[in-house]
């Protein structure tokens, strides 16, 4: 699959160096979990298991409201 993506990237006329399949992967499962059911994700990605699935589910307020806002 990372091959894939690579190859896709590339293609784009991106690094691929810069994607890999589980990036693309977590980015999904961050994004949906903003308003798709737990049931919708696991069909999409497959996961047997909901603590593996929410493992790749990252912190999408990680920035906001952050001390450092206008820093970055």
């Amino acid at each position: 699959m990372s091959l894939i993506v690579k190859r896709r990237a590339k293609a784009a006329g991106y690094a691929a160096a810069d994607f890999a399949a589980h990036s693309l992967r977590a980015g999904f499962l961050t994004s949906a979990a903003a308003g798709a059911s737990l049931w919708k994700m696991r069909q999409v990605s497959r996961h047997k298991s909901v603590q593996v699935l929410s493992d790749y589910v990252r912190n999408s307020d990680l920035l906001k409201d952050h001390a450092g806002k206008d820093l970055l």
